[in-house]
Parts: C-alpha cells; sequence; structure tokens
C-alpha cells in the first residue's frame, strides 16, 4: 500500500469498536443488576454505555455529584436533568421510581459506599428491580467497599488493542482532517503506521486519542517523524499516572563490563520472543532474578536486556503500588499489569524487589496487604502468557519469600558479585571513552590491579573524581589522578564484608555466576 492509498484508508475507512460494548451488552443481557468498572477511561466507557443503550433501545439515567440525574433517551438529542437529585441516594430513588427500560449510572459514588444507609439503599434497589429490565453501573477510579463489590459483577473494558489502536488512528485522522481550517496530509508508510500503533500500546482511548491529534495539530500532518513525538509522550503520560514508567534506552549490552555468563544466556534467548520460535517449539524466556553486591550493575543489566533484545523497558515503582485507600493498592498493581500486557512486547523491571514485597514473608501490621499483592503478582508470573520479560533485582536474600525463588516463576536466577580484574579493566575502559578520553592513553592495567575491592559504581566515581581534580588545575586527566581517588575511596565491600560473604556463601549452590 503506497503513501496515497493509505492516506484513503485513514480517511475513508468505516471506524467499529464494539469489543467492549458487546462485553457490556453480553453482561445485561444476562441480566445482572449491579454492575461495577475501575474506570480509566470515563469517556469512552460512557459512549459505549449510550451505544449498548442505543442498540437495546433503552434510555440512559447517568448520575454524576456535580449534575445529578440525566436522562438520555434514544430519540432525544439533549439529555433531560431532573432536578433535587444531586445526592447519590436521591438518585437511587429516583431510579427505583422508574417505571421504563433503562441503563443506570451512577458516576463517582465509590466513596459513598462505605455508608451504611448507602449500602442498603442498593440491596434494595437489587430487590425492587428484580425481573425488570435495568441494570446499575457503578463507575469510579477508586475502588468500592467490599461488600459492594461483592454484590456487582465486574465489566473490564481493558486497554484497546492492535486493532482497536488501528482505528482510533483512523478515526482521529478523519475527524482532525474534517475540522482543520488547513490541509492536514499523512505521509505515512504502512510500516510506520504500524510502529505508530505500535508505540500507542498501553494507553487508555482517550490517551491514544489526544496524542495522536497533537502530533496531527503540530504541523497539519501525520508523518514518519512524529513517531518519536508519539513515545516522548507517551512517556510523559507514564510518569504522570500510574505505578509503570517508560525508560529511556541509550546504550548497548557491550557497554556493560564484564557479566559474560549473563551475556551469553541473553544472546541465546534473543530471538525467544519470535514466531519461528513458538514454531521450532520453545516457549518465550520468562525472565530472571539478579542478585548481588549493590552497585555492581543489576539495574543497569535491566536496561541492558532491553536494549540487546531491542525490547522497550518498563520499571515498576513499587512505591506508588501502596495507597490509602482500602483496595486501591491491589487495582494499582492490577492496573500496572494490565498496562504491561497491553505494551507487549516488554521488558518489565521491578527493582529491589524484596522493599516491595518484604513484609509478604513475615507478620506485618498492614492487615494482609503485602500478602495480597505478593499473592497477586506471583500468580501473574505463574500463569501470563503475554511476551514479557520480567527483569527484577535484589539486595538482601534474607527479605525475600521463599516462594519468589521457585522455578517457574524466572528462568534463573543470577548472582552478580564485586567485578574481577578483567571486567574492572573493561569498565574503566567503557567510562573513560564514554568521558571521551583514548582508553588506551591510560595505564588501565594498573587501574584495574588498583580498585580490586571496587564495584562497577564505585569505579565511575572514581573516574569522575579524578575529573575535578584535573579539572581544578586546569589540565586534562591522567591516570594519577584515578589512581588517588581510588586510594581516597571507602569500599561498599569493606564496609558490607559480612553482609557480601553471607551472600556469596547462599548464593555458591543456589544461583548462576554472572561473571
Amino acid at each position: 500500500m503506497d503513501n496515497e492509498q493509505l492516506a484513503a484508508s485513514l480517511l475513508n475507512d468505516k471506524v467499529d469498536l464494539p469489543a467492549m460494548q458487546d462485553d457490556l451488552q453480553n453482561l445485561i443481557q444476562a441480566r445482572h443488576k449491579l454492575i461495577s468498572v475501575h474506570s480509566t477511561d470515563e469517556a469512552i466507557e460512557l459512549q459505549a454505555i449510550m451505544e449498548v443503550a442505543r442498540r437495546m433501545d433503552r434510555t440512559v439515567q447517568d448520575w454524576t455529584q456535580t449534575s445529578g440525574v440525566r436522562v438520555f433517551s434514544p430519540d432525544v438529542r439533549e439529555p433531560a436533568a431532573v432536578s433535587g437529585t444531586s445526592k447519590p441516594e436521591l438518585a437511587l430513588q429516583y431510579f427505583m421510581r422508574q417505571k421504563r427500560s433503562a441503563i443506570c449510572c451512577l458516576r463517582g459514588s465509590a466513596q459513598y459506599t462505605t455508608q451504611p444507609i448507602f449500602r442498603r439503599m442498593i440491596a434494595d434497589y437489587l430487590e425492587q428491580t428484580d425481573g425488570r429490565r435495568e441494570c446499575l453501573i457503578l463507575m469510579d477510579e477508586e475502588a468500592l467497599h467490599p461488600r459492594v463489590q461483592r454484590l456487582a459483577v465486574p465489566w473490564r473494558p481493558g486497554l484497546p488493542d492492535k486493532q482497536e489502536l488501528y482505528e482510533l488512528v483512523k478515526q482521529t485522522y478523519r475527524s482532525v482532517k474534517r475540522s482543520a481550517q488547513s490541509k492536514v496530509v499523512s505521509e505515512l508508510r504502512t510500516n510506520e503506521l504500524d510502529q505508530l500503533v505500535l508505540n500507542l500500546r498501553g494507553l487508555t482511548r482517550s490517551e491514544a486519542v489526544r496524542i495522536v491529534e497533537s502530533v496531527i495539530l503540530d504541523d497539519s500532518a501525520l508523518t514518519g517523524s512524529d513517531l518519536q513525538r508519539v513515545i516522548d509522550a507517551k512517556r510523559r503520560l507514564l510518569e504522570s499516572s500510574g505505578a509503570l514508567e517508560s525508560m529511556t534506552i541509550d546504550f548497548d549490552i557491550e557497554e556493560v563490563g564484564g557479566l559474560r555468563g549473563l551475556k551469553n544466556w541473553l544472546a541465546q534467548r534473543r530471538g525467544g520472543f519470535s514466531e519461528e520460535a513458538r514454531e521450532f517449539g520453545i516457549d518465550p524466556p520468562r525472565g530472571v532474578l539478579m542478585l548481588g553486591v549493590p552497585g555492581c550493575g543489576k539495574s543497569l543489566c535491566a536496561k541492558a536486556v532491553a536494549a540487546d533484545w531491542g525490547m522497550p523497558l518498563l520499571r515498576l515503582d513499587p512505591g506508588v503500588l501502596y495507597q490509602k485507600f482500602v483496595g486501591e493498592s491491589e487495582n494499582q498493581l492490577r492496573q500496572a499489569i494490565q498496562q504491561a500486557e497491553a505494551m507487549a512486547p516488554v521488558v518489565l523491571w521491578i527493582d529491589e524487589i524484596e522493599k516491595a514485597f518484604a513484609s509478604a514473608s513475615s507478620s506485618s501490621a498492614d492487615g494482609g496487604l503485602s500478602q495480597r499483592m505478593f499473592g497477586t503478582l506471583l500468580s501473574w508470573m505463574q500463569d501470563h502468557r503475554e511476551p514479557i520479560f520480567m527483569v527484577a533485582t535484589a539486595n538482601d536474600i534474607s527479605a525475600l519469600p521463599p516462594e519468589l525463588l521457585r522455578k517457574g516463576r524466572f528462568d534463573e536466577v543470577f548472582f552478580i558479585d564485586l567485578p574481577g580484574v578483567d571486567a574492572r579493566r573493561q569498565i574503566f575502559q567503557i567510562h573513560l571513552t564514554r568521558k571521551k578520553r583514548d582508553p588506551h592513553k591510560f595505564r588501565v592495567d594498573d587501574l584495574a590491579d588498583a580498585s580490586k575491592d571496587l564495584t562497577g559504581s564505585e569505579i565511575e566515581q572514581a573516574i569522575a573524581s579524578g575529573l575535578f581534580h584535573a579539572f581544578s588545575e586546569k589540565r586534562d586527566l591522567q591516570t594519577e589522578d584515578i589512581l588517588k581517588a581510588i586510594v581516597e575511596t571507602h569500599p561498599l565491600s569493606s564496609l558490607m564484608s559480612e553482609k557480601i560473604e553471607y551472600l556469596r556463601d547462599w548464593a555458591t549452590n543456589r544461583c548462576v555466576m554472572a561473571d
């Protein structure tokens, strides 16, 4: 398909997004009276409810705290406002008085489900509407009270898949082209459109539409140059909401010194997510757990895996998972997992996993929250089938729940020790090159010998200290500057010698050595 044909396709193809609408219609036809949805894209979800109501020839009675009840009829354009329904209990009373077939919605009612009288009214609604063609949908970003949630069947619109995103791009392009005063053109090739859709995965429908609109309106065109801008916009969205962060990969695995065993293991599995591998009978790799001394490159390896395999890297921030409202922490974790699945294939990185779920292995004062969160994660790690490679790093093996180390959770458990002499030589060469210095002009062998007890990060800091010293004397960096910084360094291996020896002893017969 050439550019002109593709542009015509974007403009003229009919758009239909039936999946989430079909799911809701099936729930209503199955006579479920109470439906809950953890709302992440309220406008699109409400649009789906309106479409289902049109299909089933029903009115929609929609309540929000700011507007009260509004009645949307299939044959009337403007909704009819119902006075005296600003409070949710008044809205429920109105719903119960109505005799017509309707889909009733309460948006933003989760905070009221903690009130016993409101829960009683929902129970009364379910009793009084039994046998009538009605249902009540509770839409909220927050978690419902457990007693209410148990009465409801969940509607899970989910995030858009590849085909739906393709349709949304076409719909958005057509809408902008028809509304823009200036001429809007498309110069995308077919492979660029595929890449654009891939870059939008993991976003809600509204977020995807806003990003596509912005890149089109910026220069009145949809071109291959917009791909990077879509990635940047997506990264900003992920950083501002949710527990996932899209990481920038600006190096390759050869810029990681040492770790020959880990590199060889990754190289063998580089094509493990391909169709060819599946036809050969290979199951996709699931992930690795990396234990070791702080500062020896565990986090760097997570980035190197994504760079080497050419996959996006998502970082799960455990600190964002834990919320103050009951049920919200579990929702955050489920939403992060759902987002990672929608963006697959990806590398999912959990840094210092023992800090996120440490209390899952012992008694804690969080009411069992850590255990529930940890159980959800373990179940997903065991059962998921999406092409997601998980990289977890840990410093404190004693804090890890034993269930995490069982085979089947990870493909392998690697131990990363202090770098050997060859690895230290490589690390010096890599960091000197990054600082725009020629490694051949330095006595790298002497530096490698002198830094026997240093971690990779301490080697990097020694070079940084040497640079400051040379800069203060207004001359270029010399080997002696780095040697002096090494002597002045108090290595972590000395400060934590007992803990490091314990790690080594533990890993001897339990882990694969990364180097």
